[in-house]
């Protein structure tokens, strides 16, 4: 099995769950900011040019969710998708929740203030996109108040990915009114098989920082 990823971007979904499942896989570092996606070998695998890539024989398989999907339901002895239809369900909602209510307005934000050339940002954006997120944060917010984990009494595929998007969050500052949100995502990244978190990601890539 291989995963093909950039350390800082949704490839840490993939990665997460693949050291939570204990599951050898092989690491292809793809590095965006020398262009390597798109490079004719990488969109054979994706031709959208984008990370992560997982390969696992005949399988190739793009997109960070259907990946942790994918291998939560491979192995599903180790209990990462609930058995219960409705709990299952229930994960299902939150992850496509996750998806569009929180991570559209991240990128959105993300593009108009680093990703887009100067002339292409539209502040505008920013400050809507800022307002969407945290309306549909204080609906999570309130989800979460006396949980440790997004559904049922055991954590799920869908933890992984709400972590991974609050994180995200919590680097551009829109956390500070969701303390319940910031204690889980401490919580989640406290796992002894977590992935680095987004910050520490960036700091290590930094000029000068130790390998």
């Amino acid at each position: 099995m291989k995963l093909y990823e950039f350390a800082p971007t949704r490839s840490i979904r993939a990665r997460w769950i693949l050291q939570e499942l204990g599951v050898d896989f092989e690491a292809v570092a793809v590095n965006l900011l020398a262009r390597e996606h798109w490079s004719p070998e990488f969109l054979e695998l994706n031709p959208a040019g984008k990370v992560p890539v997982l390969v696992d024989g005949d399988v190739v398989l793009t997109e960070s969710v259907a990946i942790v999907l994918y291998l939560a339901e491979k192995y599903p002895d180790r209990g990462l998708i609930p058995a219960d239809p409705q709990l299952r369900a229930d994960a299902y909602r939150w992850i496509l929740f996750t998806v569009t209510e929180l991570e559209q307005p991240l990128w959105r934000i993300a593009r108009h203030t680093a990703l887009y050339p100067q002339r292409d940002r539209l502040p505008a954006d920013v400050t809507l996109a800022t307002r969407e997120f945290l309306t549909m944060a204080a609906v999570l917010e309130e989800h979460m108040k006396g949980r440790t984990c997004v559904v049922g009494e055991a954590m799920s595929a869908a933890d992984f990915i709400v972590a991974h998007t609050l994180d995200w969050a919590g680097e551009v500052k829109l956390l500070g009114e969701c303390p319940t949100l910031r204690a889980y995502v401490e919580h989640m990244y406290a796992r002894p098989r977590a992935p680095r978190r987004i910050g520490e990601i960036f700091r290590s890539m930094q000029p000068g920082a130790a390998a």
